[in-house]
């Protein structure tokens, strides 16, 4: 039978956390205490009778032991915990899910001066902001959670999106083999735009904390892929039925179709090796082919853009400024396109070694 856990009412001040633990009667309890965890344990008369309640935090930073103290009362065990620096902590825990036993303390605060004879003190009156700051850390829990259903709800989306593209295509494929390749764009073209312009999200969840990790790498990809799509593809129908967007499509529905699962299942903390293992290794060989597929979809493209002269800027005009356009395609083809392969196949290498480790050579002397 699982512990139960008793309500524990927190709140604090610019240097102390103050618990409160809501049981009566509470035998001498097992309190084991460190910088980072509190671990609780003992019988009392709590929310589902007399039974053993006990409960474990991990705190969002460090308190000191030393100088932290808890005292047991008739109606309740309470707690005084010193933290190592004076500054008002986002929440009490080190995750951003807040236990269903947690709750804000909004009627009492306790500080290490306190005894059992003090009255109730005037909270309003010692601490004016008090509740407005202990409302902020409730509604930063609540947010917290927001961010956890939003990022569920884009993944999901993004990849359902990805399987309907990819399950077309395969329908399609089966039915009438390569020749359904010149129909792909009038198909899933539209799901693809749709998914491809989602991504731009991906670029600012970092700016606003929902995600970790850096915001340029994503940049250049959701960049590189949406020019592809609109700026190459969508804007000349001349490439739509063309074989090469039948492969490049595949290329990035396959990333994905293992990529947002990966990130679901992170949200949820389920950790599946095989699932890790695939979300680092797949791109080794998809990324370079991605890779072909768009130097390819330059490449056929030039001659089209030069003929059209579509996205060029010729003079003479208001701003006295020209742009030919399939100069700049030529110039990324010779200069540029090796390079940035390289710099995200290195990148993506970093990333794998972070979550796999470097592969380790075994040698065997005779």
């Amino acid at each position: 039978m699982a512990e139960l856990s008793p309500f524990v009412y927190w709140a604090q001040t610019e240097n102390n956390i103050s618990l409160k633990v809501d049981l009566r009667d509470a035998k001498i309890p097992d309190v084991t205490l460190t910088e980072k965890k509190l671990h609780f344990s003992a019988d009392g008369y709590g929310a589902k009778g007399q039974h053993n309640y006990g409960f474990l935090l991990d705190f969002h930073s460090s308190i000191d032991p030393e100088e932290s103290k808890f005292k047991v009362t008739d109606r309740q065990v309470e707690f005084v915990l010193k933290k190592t620096t004076n500054k008002w902590w986002p929440r009490l825990t080190a995750t951003p899910q807040k236990p269903a036993w947690l709750k804000i303390d909004f009627d009492r605060w306790k500080t290490e001066d306190d005894d059992d004879d003090e009255e109730t003190r005037d909270v309003m009156g010692d601490y004016p902001d008090l509740y407005k700051r202990l409302e902020k850390e409730e509604l930063g829990y609540r947010k917290e959670d927001l961010k956890k259903v939003y990022l569920i709800f884009y993944n999901l989306c993004q990849f359902v999106g990805f399987t309907y593209i990819i399950t077309v295509m395969a329908i399609r494929y089966f039915r009438d083999g390569p020749n359904s390749m010149e129909g792909t764009y009038e198909a899933v073209g539209g799901a693809m735009k749709f998914c491809q312009l989602m991504q731009f999200l991906e670029v600012m969840h970092p700016l606003f904390g929902y995600t970790k990790g850096g915001v340029l790498t994503p940049l250049i990809q959701v960049l590189g892929r949406n020019i592809i799509v609109f700026c190459m593809i969508e804007a000349e129908p001349r490439m739509w039925g063309k074989p090469v967007v039948f492969y490049l499509f595949l290329i990035y529905s396959l990333v994905e179709l293992v990529r947002y699962p990966y990130y679901i299942c992170e949200l949820f903390k389920i950790h599946s090796g095989f699932l890790v293992w695939l979300r680092y290794t797949m791109w080794i060989p998809l990324y370079p082919l991605g890779f072909l597929c768009e130097g390819i979809v330059i490449l056929r493209d030039i001659p089209y853009f030069e003929e059209t002269q579509k996205f060029t800027v010729s003079l003479p005009n208001s701003l006295n400024f020209s742009f030919h356009f399939p100069t700049v395609m030529r110039i990324y083809l010779l200069i540029f396109f090796f390079p940035a392969l390289y710099v995200m196949m290195s990148h993506m290498y970093k990333t794998r070694v972070k979550k796999l480790g470097p592969k380790k050579l075994k040698y065997k002397f005779n």
